[in-house]
């Protein structure tokens, strides 16, 4: 059994501008999220995460690319509540079952998403230990600065939800 370590809030017991945050996407989309609504004992916490979340939809990295880099980084992270929502939009977006085992392994079975991945996993676990040599590669598979920034962005935006979930205790039952 999970123990949650955090509650979530609602509008009303949201303090400042979180409150106001969460009572605009209640009235747009009619609910929020566990996650969401846990974080926003932070205003601050929960401003920054819904404008890095809205930000990177605007990337060029193709949304099944981006599932993928979602699922090597969270399983490294090992937030199964993320895993799980990565998996199931990466169905969303095409992803095989294979696609999926593949990403959870830190790779693809194609060789230019295989270098972006394995990038996307050096950022997150080693940043100050990636060279010149490293970046030289991820370009030689045809990757450009652009979508090489970007994922830095989606690591970014991986590690805050993953180690938010797990500090707070939003997990899956074991169960499940």
């Amino acid at each position: 059994m999970n123990t949650r370590r955090l509650a979530a809030l609602t509008p009303d017991q949201a303090p400042g501008r979180a409150g106001d945050l969460l009572a605009d996407i209640l009235e747009r989309h009619g609910s929020v999220g566990e996650m969401v609504s846990t974080m926003a004992h932070s205003p601050a916490l929960l401003d920054g995460y819904l404008s890095l979340s809205r930000a990177m939809k605007r990337v060029r990295i193709p949304r099944a690319l981006s599932e993928k880099l979602s699922l090597a980084v969270q399983e490294w992270i090992g937030c199964g509540t993320c895993r799980e929502a990565h998996r199931e939009a990466g169905r969303a977006a095409g992803l095989s079952e294979l696609d999926i085992a593949l990403a959870r392994q830190g790779t693809s079975a194609d060789p230019r998403e295989a270098a972006l991945i394995g990038l996307a996993l050096r950022i997150l676990a080693e940043p100050g230990a990636l060279s010149d040599e490293d970046l030289a590669d991820v370009r030689s598979h045809g990757w450009s600065d652009r979508i090489i920034a970007e994922v830095v962005g989606v690591v970014s935006l991986n590690l805050l939800t993953g180690a938010f979930n797990l500090l707070a205790g939003i997990q899956p039952d074991p169960a499940d």
